[in-house]
């Protein structure tokens, strides 16, 4: 995400040095037929993102589910790339299978492959957890990640969600987060591609006003945005290759590098027509269009 204007964006370095410079995109734990990525396929999917630019972040969803953190560390250690780690709080079984998930990675692996942990995706949006419950998870994984065997007490803490659910609502927490994860997509605010930019960065900056009333520590962190290049139209929002292209040289293109942003997504584990496809790569792993900024 680049192009509302740098200077019209968040200004100033981030505290986490994880998080500086965090470039990179969302990557599914399952591959198109629904099965679960190997190791191998992890390490491809790294080495492949390196070679499209510089990206160096990568966000995966889960810690267990797939086993995502047992397959997934080890290649993105071997190639330097950071991972911001997803802990899905739906349940409490699952919860506690997250938990263990992420732990296991530590121990064995440290925590300089962490760029953030983010305790849920999206559970405002859908109304699966309230903003007081989320906050007390995110206290309990803060609590795990920084006991003195994993050292982890500087690792960026926090929540995704859409930028409408980071709202009033959402105040217990702000206050416990160290980041707050937007997720902002034109595209199903049905509009023009040409409007793509000043609807993204409306997106931001009333997320940005919550974030200075609430909790202004928090930094916010792009963690979802993109268009899609197939698929079925959404009003006027209309899904091409040509519009992929715009939309990533107007938003990814505009943001300054010290800002954490990750694209959604790198290859889609889902094929249009019957949903919308916001993969940058084709079947074979080739970008659907430059991705240079101009």
């Amino acid at each position: 995400m680049k192009s509302v204007q740098a200077a019209a964006l968040i200004a100033g370095a981030l505290p986490f040095a994880a998080a500086a410079n965090a470039r990179g995109f969302n990557m599914a734990a399952q591959k198109p037929d629904g099965s679960c990525k190997t190791q191998a396929d992890w390490a491809y999917n790294f080495k492949n993102m390196k070679s499209l630019g510089d990206f160096t972040d990568v966000r995966v969803y889960a810690s267990s589910d797939c086993n995502t953190l047992a397959l997934a560390v080890p290649p993105a250690v071997d190639q330097g790339i950071k991972l911001l780690v997803g802990v899905w709080t739906e349940d409490e079984a699952h919860f506690q299978a997250e938990k263990d998930a992420l732990e296991a990675a530590m121990a064995a692996h440290g925590i300089n492959w962490i760029s953030g942990i983010s305790v849920g995706s999206e559970d405002l949006y859908r109304g699966d957890a309230n903003a007081d419950t989320l906050a007390q998870k995110v206290y309990d994984v803060r609590g795990m990640v920084s006991q003195d065997k994993y050292g982890g007490s500087n690792i960026p803490i926090g929540h995704v969600d859409t930028y409408n659910a980071w709202n009033a609502s959402a105040a217990a927490l702000f206050k416990a987060v160290d980041f707050v994860g937007m997720d902002a997509y034109p595209y199903w605010q049905s509009v023009d591609v040409s409007k793509g930019k000043e609807t993204f960065q409306q997106a931001l900056t009333d997320t940005q006003n919550n974030i200075n009333t609430y909790n202004s520590a928090a930094k916010l962190w792009i963690t979802e945005t993109g268009w899609p290049t197939a698929g079925p139209d959404y009003g006027a929002s209309k899904a091409t290759v040509a519009n992929g292209k715009t939309f990533w040289d107007d938003v990814f293109c505009g943001i300054s590098p010290d800002y954490p942003t990750w694209w959604y997504i790198n290859r889609d584990y889902y094929v249009a027509p019957a949903s919308q496809a916001f993969g940058v790569l084709d079947e074979n792993f080739n970008p659907l269009f430059d991705l240079t900024c101009p």
